[in-house]
C-alpha cells in the first residue's frame, strides 16, 4: 500500500511538473509571430512549404507563430499579441476597414515589425478594388505595372551586405523560378534598398524590364523594423539556402527593437 502509495504521489508531482514546465516554456517565448496568407490559387504550394519551415523554427528557436488566412480578425486589440507581422502570401486589397487601420497604426507608431514577400506589392486597382494608397507609399511610393508570366532565372545581388538580414548571404545568389514583378518606377529613392536583381541574367531573357530593379528594401520613414523581400513566389525557393538564410533572418531583425 506504501509503494502504491508513493508510486502515485510520484506520477501526480512528475506530471505537475511537466505541467509548470510547458506553462513556463509558453511564458518565456522569446516574441509572437502572426502569419497572413490566402487560402486558394496556385501561390497556395509556396506557404504550404512556407507553414512547416516556419513551424520548426519557431519550435527551435522558441517563438510562436499563429496563422490566418483573412484580414476579419484584424484589428488593434488583435496585433497587440504579437511583435511581429509577416505577409507571407496576400496582397495589399481587399482588406476590411478595421485592419487597414490596425496595421497603418502598427506600423507607422512601431508596435511590431513587418515582413512581406511577393504579393505585398502587388499595388494597382485589382479585382474591383481600389489601391491602397498608404500601402503604396510604404512600398515606396510604387504601382504594379507587369510581371514575367512565364517565369525567369535570374541573379540577385545584395547592395547592403552590412544589414542584418544579410548576415551569412553571399553577395550574389541565384533565384531559379520567379515572376519577377516590374512597376512604375524605382522604389529606390523612397527607400533602402539592400538588394537588387541582375535583369541581364534572366533565363530565358525577356523584354520585361525596369532597369533599376530593387528587389528587397526597407522603409526607414516609418516607426516598424520592416523588410520588403519580392521573392516568395515558387515553393523551391526553400531548396536555397540564401533564401532560407534571408527569411530567418528578417525574422529575429524584425521581431526585435
Amino acid at each position: 500500500m506504501n509503494k502504491l502509495r508513493f508510486q502515485i504521489i510520484f506520477l501526480a508531482l512528475f506530471f505537475c511538473g511537466a505541467a509548470s514546465i510547458v506553462s513556463a516554456q509558453q511564458k518565456t517565448a522569446r516574441f509572437h509571430v502572426i502569419a497572413l496568407y490566402e487560402n486558394g490559387g496556385h501561390h497556395i504550394e509556396y506557404s504550404k512549404v512556407a507553414r512547416p519551415w516556419l513551424d520548426k523554427l519557431a519550435a527551435d528557436s522558441n517563438f510562436t507563430i499563429d496563422y490566418i488566412q483573412n484580414t476579419d480578425l484584424i484589428d488593434s486589440a488583435f496585433l497587440s499579441k504579437y511583435q511581429l507581422f509577416i505577409q507571407l502570401d496576400y496582397a495589399p486589397y481587399a482588406w476590411k476597414e478595421k485592419a487597414v487601420k490596425a496595421f497603418q497604426d502598427y506600423i507607422e507608431k512601431g508596435r511590431g515589425g513587418w515582413i512581406g514577400f511577393h504579393h505585398a506589392s502587388l499595388l494597382g486597382e485589382f479585382d474591383g478594388y481600389p489601391m491602397w494608397n498608404w500601402f503604396s507609399e510604404f512600398m515606396g511610393g510604387i504601382r504594379w505595372k507587369n510581371y514575367i508570366a512565364t517565369f525567369a532565372r535570374a541573379k540577385v545581388n545584395v547592395e547592403d551586405a552590412h544589414h542584418p538580414i544579410m548576415k551569412g548571404v553571399p553577395p550574389s545568389f541565384m533565384v531559379e523560378k520567379e515572376e519577377w514583378y516590374t512597376y512604375d518606377k524605382s522604389p529606390r529613392p523612397n527607400v533602402h534598398v539592400i538588394a537588387s536583381v541582375d535583369e541581364s541574367s534572366y533565363t530565358p531573357n525577356s523584354d520585361i524590364k525596369m532597369g533599376d530593379h530593387p528587389v528587397i528594401w526597407s522603409n526607414p520613414k516609418v516607426k516598424a523594423r520592416n523588410v520588403y523581400i519580392f521573392m516568395g513566389h515558387s515553393p523551391i525557393l526553400f531548396n536555397s539556402d540564401a533564401y532560407q538564410t534571408i527569411f530567418r533572418n528578417a525574422i529575429f531583425w524584425a521581431a526585435g527593437k
